[in-house]
């Protein structure tokens, strides 16, 4: 059970805030630049690479297969959230008569 503490921790750090805020800041930078939804489910292969090696470096965490699947699915679904909120921006300041 100690063990599970710092994992949950470095976890938060890691995974959902530093690699959360850059795929939120992926997605959004991909719909400002009007892409396609896919390519951001894309950039996050590396960027869950990355993820996964800062807990290996860092804490010795393993870095197999189960641990990158969830990371991957924590950050596609801050990257789609980022990609949603700035087309949804986008759609608003180009089309304001849908809103009213």
């Amino acid at each position: 059970m100690s063990d599970l503490i710092p994992n949950v921790w470095t976890f938060l750090a890691l995974t959902l805030i530093i690699g959360g805020a850059g795929a939120f800041v992926t997605g959004r930078a991909m719909a400002q630049t009007w892409r396609e939804r896919w390519k951001a489910v894309a950039y996050m292969v590396p960027l869950t690479a990355a993820v996964r090696f800062l807990h290996y470096a860092l804490f010795g965490e393993p870095s197999d297969l189960a641990h990158a699947a969830p990371t991957f699915i924590l950050l596609t679904a801050c990257a789609l959230a980022g990609f949603a909120q700035a087309r949804r921006r986008q759609m608003q300041d180009q089309y304001p008569w849908l809103t009213s």
